[in-house]
């Protein structure tokens, strides 16, 4: 161990700032529950497995029932939202499984087969292009109608927007 630090001059010091630098970096100064669970998790295909006797410990997540049409979002046992949504229709479902927030956008233009919409608020990224978001250019809220995102009304899109963080928990169940 000695031998490595026995260096001279401004380059060991470079050396050891660089490498003290890196190691915070890695290192989350404030221990966010949610983040350090998703860390600790498995993940394949952006996807996470969190047993389900963990999920109600942690402090914030999203919890999307594709049967109710309905999205809830939870700090721990509590409810804190619960909002009828659309989800995606038979022909272009929504993915189910558990998942990261992974991206947030206050405005986003949307464009896949069969659509092209411009400044669809508050949307916020899951898994690939699946997206929970606000729909100005539909109330059909409780039915399936969408091209797999999650809509929600744009007053609600916004709260939940303004509610979560890049790496909140999103749950996608039948």
């Amino acid at each position: 161990m000695q031998s490595w630090i026995r260096c001279s001059g401004t380059f060991c010091t470079g050396v050891a700032l660089m490498m003290a630098t890196l190691t915070s970096w890695s290192l989350p100064t404030t221990a966010d529950p949610s983040s350090f669970i998703a860390r600790s998790a498995s993940v394949n295909d952006k996807s996470i497995t969190i047993s389900d006797t963990r999920l109600a410990s942690l402090p914030r997540r999203i919890e999307i029932d594709l049967s109710e049409q309905r999205l809830r979002a939870w700090e721990g046992k509590r409810l804190v939202y619960s909002f009828r949504i659309s989800t995606g229709k038979r022909s272009t479902p929504t993915p189910r499984g558990k998942f990261l927030i992974n991206s947030k956008y206050r405005t986003n233009r949307m464009r896949g087969r069969g659509y092209d919409i411009p400044d669809v608020p508050y949307a916020m990224y899951f898994h690939r292009g699946y997206a929970i978001h606000g729909a100005y250019w539909h109330n059909r809220f409780g039915v399936p109608v969408s091209h797999g995102c999650v809509n929600l009304p744009v007053k609600q899109a916004r709260q939940l927007y303004n509610w979560s963080s890049v790496g909140t928990l999103v749950v996608v169940h039948r």
